[in-house]
């Protein structure tokens, strides 16, 4: 696996480096060689603040913790990594046969047939024309996270989201 450590307004100690290496070397099991692995590490105050993302054939795992120290937000991110893995094992197998190996010896007691089930709602709406404003007003007045729209100007669609630290996003699809 590609490992690359990022420090944001800090730099990250070498131990530390070598500790991460050393934890995400656990998930080699899981991926082939081609596997890239990316983790920022900020400090915020007294937090530490690391989020791991994994990129394998397409597919992304992500995590991110605050923690008192980088080596207590390591290993709450690796928890939370491997949980998406082992929740999504059968998935991931069928559908990156050669992108990802997972363990043979790992048995699960849910028939395959049960975990490819998802539970989706599906709801329609009519994409008004707004700009990027009138997106993030119409969010909130409905109280939801993210909205989707199509943008008045480019006419892509787009979405708005609210961030952890107040502020928003906006995804742009590329062309």
């Amino acid at each position: 696996m590609n490992i690359s450590v990022i420090g944001r307004h800090l730099n990250v100690r070498e131990d530390t480096k070598a500790l991460i290496e050393k934890k995400l070397a656990k998930f080699d099991k899981f991926f082939p060689s081609g596997a890239d692995a990316s983790v920022t590490c900020k400090s915020e105050g007294d937090e530490k603040r690391m989020e791991i993302t994994i990129s394998v054939g397409g597919t992304l795992f992500r995590a991110e913790e605050s923690s008192s120290s980088f080596q207590n937000a390591l290993d709450g991110c690796m928890s939370s990594i491997e949980r998406q893995i082992r929740k999504n094992k059968t998935r991931l197998e069928k559908k990156m046969r050669s992108s990802i190996a997972v363990p043979v010896a790992e048995s699960s007691d849910v028939p395959a047939e049960e975990e490819l089930l998802f539970d989706v709602r599906t709801k329609t709406f009519p994409l008004k024309p707004m700009t990027t404003d009138e997106a993030i007003l119409q969010m909130n007045l409905l109280g939801h996270s993210f909205y989707l729209f199509c943008d008045s100007q480019t006419e892509e669609t787009c979405a708005v989201y609210k961030r952890r630290d107040g502020a928003y996003g906006l995804i742009v699809p590329q062309k």
